[in-house]
């Protein structure tokens, strides 16, 4: 809104402009009443009588210096006790010669009985404005004037004829014995800078009171300005210099000031010193913007300009502007506001104070839809400094709120969904672009920003400082490239220090998987910054997320608040720590682990280059030399996905020289190579080119993909083929503290199976590795046998050849078909 308190100062002028002229007016009656006091008129009615050609000329001087000097053409005294003036011209002198007034009337009538004087007819009345120019007094010399200065005397009447008020009016009465005058009829004037009139007047000079009845105008002009004072009662106090005016209203250049009751205060020169208004007090601007309170005082400096100010009472601000791009509305209130001006009378700062509102509405016309955004202030106190729009207009540059801040926007495209957000702090600071637009917020201390994206999700930053640059439609050009998150009512904004996100996922997430829990995100880091554009909140400083049980950490983290997914990049480690919230599983149901990772109990840990979490399917996705562990079991790829609802892991190559390895713990035996203790677990490991793991199922399958085949190392035995599966035990069924370490019971090899082992080679389609006996059970096809050779002693076929590690022995199973040994004896 554009607001110019410039206007009191025209209303005050304008007030101040017609106290002077009617104070001088009946200031001049009064001393003219004087010349009534004595009762044997003509004869004694002044001091000094010359008969002249042209009339009579009365003068009355004291201590050297003239009073005023009366000129009528003819004094007719009436039987009834009255006298008649005829062509009358009354001069009336300033003591120090500082003015001469003039009062020129037709007809005089004097009642010496009752003590009036009234002039049937029109009168009109010449003032000199007191301290414009100074004046000549009867006596002095051409090139005399007040002060001991000296200028020719064309120019001294050309600057006093500048400086004159005219004043016209009929019907005036004076009462010499209640020293009151009075006149119903019409009183117009004119001055320099305009003209003005009243109808009905009342003067009383003993208490140096006047009142202007009703109809009260005045209409000036002021540095190219017309502006129009109109109100219906004004009463003037001489001696206390006090304007008092009723139902006033000034009109300028479109705009309009109006107060109830005004009470202005003046100075020994003239100026104003003082504005009191009350019974409701208004200012309309010329662009729409107006502001009101049921009352208001200002002070001004010895030149009329305002310097501080006052609203009480409950203080309303709206204004609303239109364009080619659309439109805006504004509206305000404070109980108080304080202003203060520039040297200059400029609007300078205003302070609004015990709980301040702004609510502002704007939509563009441009685009396919109407885009609408919303906005509303709320804080205790609120600071706002102004700055010079040109054409006399002020507007807001800067707003400052303290002792806790909350702005709450919402943006909204066409008919479709609103999307609404919510800044907080101790102390917010907003800046204003040109036309009043609020186009940037500062905030500090305990701040944050709340988000809703489209989508339905909910996401809260707080930090200890905020910066947003805000949206603003009203500049949105037409036919603008809309993209992701362009409505959003925050363009971007900074959070710093102690930064805390929390993000819960909308019921509307695209991708969500069947019966998956909304689980909330939350995050922390040094610094956030959040991009409008593309719905992004950017994670520096020491980001940490944790999502349903996962912990992550990277050199920097990118959150969609739309989608709910986050992305980091650098230095990723993740950690799994148990079951918070990771879905809806059978596992989760009967309150079990759920851990994404290889069957363990205890936590998974990733390291990655960088990740990425899609909150609506529960993936997390590692890339670039990713390594996933938990206990003795490991997993190293270029990209490991782990879904945390389905409890499954994916692991993937991406080329033959950088394969999936897995490292797994097998189960131990009950007896040892050695005797009756148990055999210690053993280590499998296994290499390919992609992995899928269940932890429903507690079964992995390693296939050969990009990396041509599968590789598996289980002790001295080493096994290549198209695939393998590795079975886990149950939790709970195997050895160690608290179920130990997650086991591998079988592991099975398929296609193009090759088996070697201390010099031993074994072919076949499957090979079957038990942990818990340690055996190898090798089985081809029903037209290919599975083959072993030694080459120590020979080689043998059969239905199945079962390959002990433990004690090194070779047991042929023939299954109903052929069994074939070929033993090679030494030489």
């Amino acid at each position: 809104m554009r607001l110019t308190i410039e206007r009191m100062r025209t209303l005050v002028l304008a007030a101040g402009i017609l106290l002077g002229a009617a104070l001088a007016l009946f200031l001049a009656v009064g001393k003219w009443k004087h010349r009534f006091n004595r009762h044997d008129i003509p004869a004694r009615l002044g001091i000094d009588i010359q008969q002249e050609a042209n009339g009579v000329t009365y003068t009355q001087s004291h201590g050297g210096h003239t009073l005023f000097k009366i000129h009528a053409s003819k004094v007719v005294q009436l039987k009834q006790g009255n006298a008649l003036l005829h062509d009358v011209r009354i001069e009336l002198y300033g003591a120090d010669g500082s003015r001469v007034d003039r009062i020129e009337g037709e007809e005089f009538e004097y009642d010496q009985e009752s003590g009036t004087a009234k002039a049937a007819g029109p009168v009109e009345i010449t003032l000199m404005r007191p301290g414009v120019a100074p004046a000549i007094a009867p006596k002095a010399t051409a090139g005399q004037a007040r002060g001991g200065k000296t200028v020719p005397l064309a120019s001294t009447l050309a600057a006093t004829a500048a400086g004159e008020i005219h004043v016209k009016t009929s019907g005036l009465t004076f009462d010499q014995n209640s020293q009151v005058a009075a006149t119903a009829a019409r009183v117009e004037f004119e001055m320099a800078q305009g003209a003005g009139s009243a109808t009905g007047a009342i003067f009383d000079s003993q208490q140096g009171t006047l009142v202007l009845d009703r109809d009260v105008e005045l209409n000036t002009h002021r540095a190219g300005e017309s502006v129009a004072l109109r109100a219906a009662y004004a009463e003037f106090e001489r001696d206390a210099r006090v304007c008092r005016l009723r139902a006033a209203t000034a009109t300028y250049r479109g705009g309009e000031a109006t107060a109830g009751q005004a009470k202005i205060e003046f100075r020994d020169d003239g100026s104003a010193e003082r504005l009191e208004a009350s019974d409701g007090f208004t200012l309309a601007t010329a662009n729409g913007g107006h502001m009101g309170a049921p009352g208001g005082e200002m002070e001004f400096d010895t030149r009329n300009r305002p310097q501080r100010g006052r609203l009480t009472g409950g203080v309303k601000m709206d204004a609303k502007s239109r364009s080619t791009r659309g439109e805006r509305i504004l509206q305000g209130t404070a109980p108080t506001v304080q202003v203060d001006f520039t040297p200059q009378g400029g609007l300078r700062h205003a302070r609004l104070e015990r709980g301040v509102a702004f609510d502002s509405e704007e939509q563009s016309s441009g685009g396919p839809e109407l885009l609408k955004v919303s906005r509303h202030w709320r804080s205790p106190v609120a600071d706002v400094d102004f700055r010079d729009a040109g054409h006399g207009q002020m507007e807001p540059a800067a707003m400052r709120g303290t002792d806790g801040v909350v702005v709450t926007s919402e943006s909204q495209r066409g008919g479709g969904r609103g999307s609404p957000s919510r800044l907080a702090a101790d102390q917010v600071t907003g800046d204003f672009a040109p036309g009043s637009v609020l186009t940037g917020l500062v905030g500090e201390g305990h701040a944050s920003i709340e988000q809703t994206a489209a989508s339905g999700a909910r996401q809260t930053t707080t930090g200890d400082r905020l910066k947003a640059s805000l949206t603003a439609p009203a500049g949105e050009k037409p036919g603008a490239r809309r993209t992701k998150g362009s409505d959003s009512a925050v363009q971007s904004a900074v959070v710093e220090g102690h930064v805390v996100l929390l993000q819960v996922p909308g019921q509307r997430a695209e991708g969500k998987a069947d019966g998956a829990a909304a689980v909330p995100l939350r995050a922390t880091a040094g610094r956030a910054d959040y991009e409008g554009a593309g719905e992004w909140l950017h994670l520096t400083i020491g980001p940490r997320v944790e999502d349903g049980g996962l912990e992550l950490t990277a050199d920097k983290i990118d959150v969609s608040e739309a989608a709910g997914d986050a992305f980091a990049k650098g230095n990723v480690k993740a950690s799994w720590t148990g079951s918070k919230g990771t879905g809806t599983s059978s596992a989760g149901a009967s309150g079990g682990p759920q851990s994404v990772a290889l069957g363990g109990q205890g936590p998974a840990h990733v390291i990655a280059g960088e990740a990425q979490l899609h909150q609506a399917s529960g993936e997390a996705t590692f890339r670039g030399q990713a390594r996933l562990w938990q206990q003795a079991n490991s997993i190293s790829a270029p990209v490991i996905v782990l879904d945390r609802i389905r409890q499954t892991l994916v692991a993937r190559a991406t080329d033959e020289g950088n394969p999936v390895r897995v490292v797994m713990v097998s189960a131990a035996g009950p007896g040892g190579a050695a005797g009756g203790q148990a055999a210690p677990p053993a280590v499998i490991r296994v290499s390919g080119g992609d992995l899928k793991y269940s932890e429903g199922e507690r079964r992995a399958v390693m296939r050969g993909g990009t990396a041509g085949g599968v590789a598996a190392e289980a002790g001295t035995a080493k096994v290549r083929s198209d695939e393998v599966e590795l079975a886990m035990l149950q939790p709970g069924n195997h050895a160690g503290k608290d179920g130990g370490a997650a086991q591998v019971d079988k592991m099975i090899a398929k296609g193009h199976v090759v088996l070697t082992s201390q010099g031993r080679r074994g072919q076949g389609e499957q090979l079957v590795y038990t942990a818990e006996t340690g055996e190898y059970v090798l089985t081809g096809t029903a037209g290919t046998l599975p083959r072993l050779t030694d080459p120590a002693r020979g080689s043998v076929t059969g239905g199945s050849l079962i390959f002990n590690t433990r004690d090194d022995s070779v047991r042929v199973e023939g299954g109903g078909k052929k069994t074939v040994t070929e033993t090679m004896a030494p030489k």
